[in-house]
């Protein structure tokens, strides 16, 4: 991009571009738009407006089609992809960001549309969005729809997701769900207790500006908020903590692995679970993380590194084949994060709703359990087996482990986890006294990513 055309960058085409390219390219939100946004050189303020515009925008992708449908004669689908978003962007803005001035988000919409196209199409764009903007009821929802059709509109969620959902979980949990989903998110830390305390975190955050609170849910969290990029801070440089979700710190906290121990993450890049799992042991013993993809070998050891955990072994090679490299029965603990659909991080990425397909959940289903059942063999009797997932998909978590259990009689489930950690789980209502050592978090618990949980003994 030359330096002409980043001086002319603005909060809203920055947000057009990345629309498209997510859209097209079926690519990551997070990443398209933290690349867009290090090329455009945006003020934070600037930068700010894009990241809604961005989010939200695909948040509410099919309610703005439906709320903007009724304006476009020939159609949505006849549109331009990058004529579709900016009508999209925009009406998010006149819908849903009271902030913003409604003239000034058609009046940009306007030059943009000119600027990329001709005279005609932004003409037909800021006819559109001032007949949205004179609406009395700018979304105009119908009345009388069935369950799934009004969650699925009025929440922006695809319909055959809101389906699977309400026979899972009902109607009240369902809905409970897609609003989470499309509420921001909030930053969270994990702190490394051999660099550093909680509450020594917490002092240096706030000494720094942050807002900063301890996690109600994990014992090594801190939830941040107003802290910027965490990541790129001297707490991060030095080893102090790490940017994780705070369901995803459960995983170590169930496992509750102890000093000494073999340990195996299967599935380790890049590498939060691994560092937290060698943290959790004092550093003392060995975890072997494993990861399909050699490039991402080198992720797991950058964070070893920085954290100045000695204990990390890496590997690379498709988990599947494990037992051609370790012996059998000769770990402790072994923890498969299994390849999931990622249902349970809509509120981080919301593309992820629209990219997905049943098919995709079937998929990814077949080799969960082909995992599985290959890492079983490498555990010692007596020693633990933990698995994990970022969904919320019931054939991904409790019907697979239903289904592990009949086919390995060897293996028993394990509610015998930290108290500490269930005392949290049952303040906060997430289990109750019939907890059997699997937990489903909802993105409606704690204001976390969806998230499961099982953890699994094998006979002695």
């Amino acid at each position: 991009m030359t330096d002409r055309r980043r001086k002319a960058a603005t909060a809203r085409s920055v947000a057009l571009d990345t629309l498209v390219k997510i859209a097209g390219r079926q690519a990551y939100s997070n990443l398209q738009l933290n690349k867009a946004l290090q090329d455009a050189e945006l003020s934070r303020a600037d930068a700010g407006l894009a990241t809604e515009l961005v989010y939200g925008t695909i948040q509410r992708l099919n309610t703005l089609d439906h709320a903007l449908g009724r304006f476009v004669a020939k159609g949505l689908g006849k549109l331009e992809p990058w004529v579709l978003q900016l009508l999209r962007m925009s009406a998010y803005q006149l819908i849903y960001l009271t902030r913003v001035p409604p003239h000034a988000a058609v009046n940009e919409a306007v030059e943009l549309a000119k600027q990329r196209g001709h005279r005609g199409i932004s003409g037909m764009v800021n006819g559109v969005l001032r007949s949205l903007l004179r609406s009395d009821d700018k979304l105009a929802l119908p009345e009388g729809l069935p369950a799934d059709e009004r969650i699925a509109l009025a929440h922006s969620h695809p319909l055959w997701l809101v389906r699977r959902w309400l026979a899972a979980y009902g109607e009240q949990r369902t809905e409970a769900m897609c609003i989470a989903n499309n509420e921001p998110p909030h930053a969270s830390i994990r702190v490394n207790p051999l660099r550093q305390s909680r509450q020594d975190a917490l002092t240096l955050l706030r000494e720094d500006g942050c807002e900063a609170e301890p996690s109600p849910l994990s014992e090594q969290g801190i939830v941040v908020s107003r802290g910027g990029n965490l990541a790129d801070t001297i707490g991060f440089r030095n080893g102090w903590w790490t940017v994780q979700d705070e369901s995803s710190m459960l995983v170590a906290e169930a496992a509750d692995p102890s000093g000494g121990m073999q340990v195996l993450d299967c599935c380790a890049a890049p590498g939060g679970k691994t560092t937290h799992l060698a943290e959790r042991m004092g550093d003392d013993g060995v975890v072997w993380a494993n990861d399909l993809h050699p490039h991402k070998r080198q992720l797991i050891e950058a964070q070893a590194e920085r954290l100045g955990l000695q204990s990390i072994r890496t590997t690379t090679g498709d988990a599947a084949e494990l037992a051609e490299r370790l012996p059998a029965a000769s770990l402790d603990l072994i923890l498969l994060d299994a390849p999931c659909s990622g249902l349970g991080v809509i509120r981080r990425k919301p593309e992820i709703k629209w990219h997905k397909s049943e098919d995709d959940i079937a998929a990814v289903t077949d080799i969960q359990a082909r995992l599985l059942a290959a890492v079983a063999p490498l555990l010692r009797p007596g020693g633990r087996l933990v698995y994990s997932t970022c969904t919320v998909e019931p054939s991904e978590n409790g019907e697979k482990i239903e289904r592990f259990l009949e086919a390995h009689p060897e293996f028993e489930l394990d509610a015998d986890w930290p108290p500490e950690l269930l005392a949290r789980l049952r303040e906060g209502g997430v289990v109750g006294d019939d907890f059997d050592g699997r937990l489903q978090l909802l993105p409606q618990h704690f204001g976390t990513d969806g998230f499961y949980i099982a953890r699994l003994r094998k006979r002695a």
